[in-house]
């Protein structure tokens, strides 16, 4: 028994041969064999190459890629056999940084050195570390759509190469310093925290748009796993991808320090409007063009704001809180449980349309003239002097209902569309006002009422007034001096391309300027603000979209994800068929052997579903989060939970 441990104790030590390519030797260099055994230590196996290749360099960026597995050898005091490494390996010795060509929301492309060893989430951190972007859990990585291009489009094709792997110290006017080492640098800095011109129009007819949700979707399956390494998701160095805001959720929007960050928001925003990933009225299409043009010309001429003294900042932060928190005591004592909504709005009309009859051609059923509204936790109506076709005593507006505008300032159309949960589905409600004012307040409470809160909120006012400078721009002004000449703005390069079909230049040139006169005494930030304001407030932001077979379905559905909710939408027509909030989930799970979701949500609600147009990690990360999302405070805003991110969005690869 001794002689077997003992032979087979010196089986294990011998010593064989481990083959190694060496990426500083050149491409044709073949591997390097160096005589290893199974307990030495990965630290020690490159030790030993570095020492055979008889290159004398700072050697610490690199690391062993194991190309079968696809898997990096970042621990150094792991062995061999721990690894389970055996002598049909094939290892390569690579740094870990490596050019990366990364295009940003402006259209801007740069080369810059990216960690390929990491998984994508902190590589995204240290991208945004070096370009100065604030919270870069909210953004992250994913494929080019790819395009063929002709010969001289691939000509024309320029990009801006910069190296930034300089540390990120921060001057005094909240410039990286890295950005400073030449008038270049700076040059490149200034690209990325002022607006750019607008695009020619030729430009954004060229850029690839979605005209369905399956479009939309596919878009959607290109983002990669950010629990896993660039290079294990076969990235490799000098390919081009894209850096956006994925989780639209901002949290923490601080102009005097957010100037990149506000800025590429505003541009991916933009660009979100032009190739009308994002539907919006023409009216709407009116005002972000006028908000374009102001904020191009603004960004020529004003000067950009410096970073003000942290000490100041926290005062003024202080007084603000403690200012907030006495309007909310004051009002605090009316009387929270019943607040009779009339005496703020008065009346308005109603109409109600059922979940099992959304069709188009059942739409318009009755409206309701009178009616009043109770309201506490949940913004209730009850109808009164009204005999219904079908049984309906109360309307709620809680957490699980869905708001959106549909006006018109022109027209004088002033309605809110609700989606209330139901029994069958989503019953739709239309709550049409007489005015802007009452309006204003209905939408506000309506807004208040979804997110869980009360009349008495502190921001119910600050709400009212949102919504009424919105309408204020929307206001055209006849009798505004609007002689500028068409050669003055170049009008296709702000609206979207089916307005370069349906109008001609100068029939869109007077309305645009008319809109520009209600913005054009904003300054750039709240111009900037504003823009972002009015996209949020579409009814369609933030809705990332997959399709997916739910489980006991023959035929493919749309799921929408968003920052709060689930979405369950008819493929064929588009219609909402069923609203899941986050607060109601319970737990979800995926059996990655079918790539399956399950779903649990109060009251034994259970859905289940398999991803067509992406994998289920996607549609899991997306999920995950943006419950991350929701757990962010202001006073953890530079404390980032790394371990909690990958909880939620890891899965079976969680880290």
């Amino acid at each position: 028994v001794m002689m077997s441990a003992i032979f087979s104790l010196s089986v294990s030590m011998a010593a064989w041969d481990l083959s190694v390519t060496v990426e500083e030797l050149g491409p044709e260099a073949p591997p390097l064999k160096v005589s290893v055994t199974s307990d030495l230590h990965i630290g020690g196996v490159i030790l030993k190459i570095v020492e055979k290749t008889q290159i004398k360099k700072d050697w610490s960026d690199h690391a062993l890629w194991w190309e079968q597995k696809q898997q990096w050898l970042l621990r150094p005091s792991w062995t061999l056999e721990k690894y389970e490494i055996h002598a049909d390996a094939r290892l390569s010795l690579t740094p870990q940084h490596k050019p990366l060509r990364l295009g940003l929301p402006n259209g801007t492309t740069l080369r810059l050195q990216a960690c390929f060893s990491r998984p994508v989430f902190q590589t995204v951190m240290e991208v945004c570390h070096l370009l100065n972007l604030r919270h870069p859990e909210e953004l992250s990585l994913l494929r080019p759509m790819e395009v063929k291009k002709k010969k001289k489009d691939k000509e024309a094709e320029e990009e801006v190469v910069y190296d930034l792997t300089g540390p990120a110290h921060t001057l005094s006017n909240g410039m990286p310093m890295h950005f400073a080492d030449s008038l270049q640098t700076e040059a490149v800095y200034k690209m990325l925290s002022v607006s750019l011109p607008a695009p020619a129009p030729e430009t954004i007819t060229k850029m690839p748009r979605p005209t369905s949700l399956m479009d939309k979707a596919q878009v959607h399956s290109r983002w990669l796993d950010s629990s896993r390494s660039l290079l294990q998701q076969r990235v490799q160095e000098h390919d081009r991808l894209l850096l956006r805001f994925k989780y639209y959720c901002f949290h923490d929007l601080d102009p005097k320090y957010d100037a990149v960050r506000l800025t590429q928001l505003y541009e991916q925003a933009r660009w979100a409007i032009l190739l009308e990933d994002v539907d919006c009225t023409e009216e709407e299409m009116m005002l972000f063009a006028a908000l374009q043009y102001h904020i191009g010309k603004v960004s020529l001429s004003e000067p950009q704001p410096m970073t003000s003294c942290p000490a100041m900042d926290d005062l003024d932060s202080a007084l603000q809180c403690l200012e907030v928190k006495m309007e909310a005591e004051e009002s605090i004592t009316a009387d929270m449980l019943l607040i009779p909504l009339q005496r703020c709005v008065h009346t308005a009309s109603i109409l109600v349309r059922r979940a099992s009859e959304m069709t188009f051609d059942t739409r318009f059923h009755f409206w309701v003239n009178q009616y009043y509204c109770r309201y506490n936790e949940s913004l209730m109506t009850s109808i009164s002097q009204v005999s219904l076709t079908w049984p309906l005593k109360t309307l709620l507006c809680s957490p699980g209902c869905e708001v959106a505008p549909d006006v018109s300032v022109a027209g004088q159309k002033f309605c809110i569309r609700l989606l209330i949960p139901g029994a069958e589905g989503m019953n739709e409600v239309y709550l049409r006002c007489e005015n802007e004012l009452q309006y204003s307040r209905w939408m506000a409470a309506c807004r208040l009422a979804s997110k869980g809160k009360t009349l008495a909120d502190s921001s119910f006012s600050s709400e009212v007034q949102n919504i009424q400078s919105f309408l204020a721009m929307q206001r055209t002004n006849p009798g505004a001096n609007t002689a500028q000449t068409d050669d003055s703005i170049n009008t296709y390069s702000l609206v979207s391309p089916r307005y370069h079909k349906k109008y001609k230049a100068k029939q869109l040139t007077p309305r645009i300027l008319e809109a520009y006169q209600n913005v054009a005494q904003l300054p750039l930030t709240d111009a900037l603000l504003r823009f972002l304001q009015i996209w949020q407030g579409l009814p369609d932001f933030g809705v990332s979209y997959f399709v997916v077979r739910f489980k006991g379905c023959r035929k493919d559905e749309v799921l929408g994800v968003t920052n709060n909710r689930l979405i369950r939408i008819d493929l064929s027509i588009g219609d909402v068929v069923k609203t899941w909030r986050y607060n109601t989930m319970r737990q979800w799970n995926v059996n990655w052997d079918i790539q399956q979701m399950a779903i649990e949500f109060n009251g034994n609600v259970n859905i289940a579903f398999s991803c067509v147009t992406a994998t289920c990690k996607i549609v899991h990360e997306y999920i995950g989060g943006y419950i991350f999302m929701a757990t962010r405070t202001k006073e953890q805003a530079e404390v980032l939970n790394q371990e909690l991110f990958f909880k939620l969005t890891g899965g079976h690869e969680a880290i």
